[in-house]
């Protein structure tokens, strides 16, 4: 059995890397047409999202393999794999935007996932009256924390198979 503060440690340099990558890849490397076109249906959707999946993939495994080598941990090839392989399937999942959507509306969260769009009750307004836009929506915050999510379960493989 392996060392339970090793194991913990890490877990949490793992997480910390995927974290970093993750939030690079899905800001940085995504491109402006996989974000626009990832949720769209058929093809086009399927293919935007699967780009942007292995680009982000690419980009945690690229943290992930620094941190590995700085730090010397002990990772092994099963647990980087299912790990990585997970995390991308559940990411691809979410970002086809409509799934996400339906299990926020399942759990009840209808009114937070249209939060800071013209949906929402309480949208923001400009002085004039018309819907200002804004950055924070809460579909982009349970989006993210669904991401956050997986990066914990892909380090908690990683660090234990």
């Amino acid at each position: 059995m392996a060392d339970p503060g090793l194991t913990a440690t890490t877990f949490a340099a793992v997480f910390v890397a995927l974290y970093i990558g993750h939030s690079v890849g899905d800001h940085w490397v995504q491109s402006s047409c996989q974000a626009a076109d990832k949720g769209r249906p058929g093809w086009t959707g399927r293919a935007a999202c699967a780009r942007h999946v292995l680009g982000l993939t690419a980009t945690k495994a690229a943290v992930l393999l620094a941190v590995v080598l700085v730090l010397d941990l002990a990772v092994g090839t099963a647990g980087l794999v299912v790990g990585l392989g997970a995390d991308a399937a559940s990411h691809y999942w979410a970002d086809r935007r409509t799934t996400l959507a339906r299990l926020a509306r399942l759990c009840g969260k209808s009114e937070f996932l249209s939060l800071g769009t013209p949906a929402h009750p309480a949208h923001p307004v400009t002085a004039a009256g018309t819907y200002a836009p804004t950055l924070g929506t809460g579909a982009y915050a349970l989006d993210q924390s669904w991401h956050t999510l997986w990066l914990g379960i892909a380090a908690l493989v990683i660090a234990a198979l």
